[in-house]
């Protein structure tokens, strides 16, 4: 996930509103349903929603002090489960582990760090977690061809109930391969959705595609393999012109509202685009 530098001078812009519908080949059709923004500063790292329907937003001022001066600089997409909220953080490029910190519903926040395995990459782009509770999901940047799977800090009970080391448990090897995926979240046990920055149409058709992860089974921590289908491209739209930056992704199962979130360029860069799909 890349990060974000910006400036003062970022914070006037110009936004552009407007409506369009979402294509998507097969099953499901998702369906757009509005348009709303969030300061970028402040959510444009990732959303999630919670279980009283309500969304919790990442940024880069959302990562806490104390943190910062460990040398966590970058967070990413988050998750909510069970009450539980999972961030996604990576340190400087020259990293050697990366960390999710798991706040309770009570607000206590523990900290598991994951010394990285060779050839891993230090990037921690997303934290998902699999319906059942016990597994956590999670993705590098650059092209890939996999998906890392955790045993979910706090909820599995295999792992430490007050921070520490986290191993990774196994992968989902994906039958294609993926580029720069910013965030995933489980829509039912066996599917995932994740939102990719790809803008070179090399991979799929469709740039910055909102992709589609069928698996055989429910995530258990074994070896797996999933199915990728791109389903449609994330809008681009705004008054200024120039690159976009797609980031996180929530699917709400109380509501069965997927949100998408998109940067728009320059000085519009100030506040992220949310956009709602439903299943028609």
């Amino acid at each position: 996930m890349k990060r974000h530098l910006l400036t003062l001078a970022c914070l006037t812009g110009a936004l552009a509103l407007g409506a369009g519908t979402a294509s998507a080949a097969g099953d499901p059709q998702w369906v757009e349903t509005g348009r709303a923004f969030t300061d970028t500063l402040g959510g444009g790292q990732g959303l999630a929603s919670r279980a009283d329907g309500s969304l919790l937003y990442r940024g880069l001022v959302s990562i806490p002090l104390d943190l910062r001066v460990k040398g966590w600089n970058h967070i990413g997409d988050p998750d909510v489960a069970r009450g539980h909220t999972f961030d996604a953080y990576q340190g400087p490029d020259t990293a050697t582990s990366k960390m999710f910190a798991v706040t309770t519903p009570a607000g206590k926040r523990y900290e598991y760090v994951h010394r990285l395995n060779p050839g891993e990459k230090l990037n921690n782009s997303f934290a998902t977690v699999s319906p059942d509770g016990q597994w956590l999901v999670s993705g590098e940047w650059g092209e890939q061809r996999r998906l890392q799977v955790f045993p979910a800090p706090l909820l599995n009970p295999s792992t430490p109930q007050a921070g520490g080391d986290l191993k990774e448990a196994w992968q989902i090897t994906l039958d294609k391969p993926v580029r720069d995926i910013q965030g995933c979240d489980f829509v039912t046990d066996t599917r995932l959705v994740c939102a990719s920055n790809d803008a070179t149409g090399t991979l799929f058709p469709e740039i910055r595609p909102l992709l589609q992860v069928d698996l055989p089974r429910k995530v258990d921590g074994g070896p797996i393999t999933g199915s990728v289908t791109s389903l449609f491209a994330l809008p681009q739209r705004s008054v200024c012109t120039g690159t976009f930056e797609t980031e996180g992704v929530d699917y709400d199962v109380n509501s069965g509202t997927l949100r998408a979130e998109m940067i728009p360029p320059g000085v519009c860069a100030v506040a992220t685009a949310v956009y709602s799909y439903k299943q028609g």
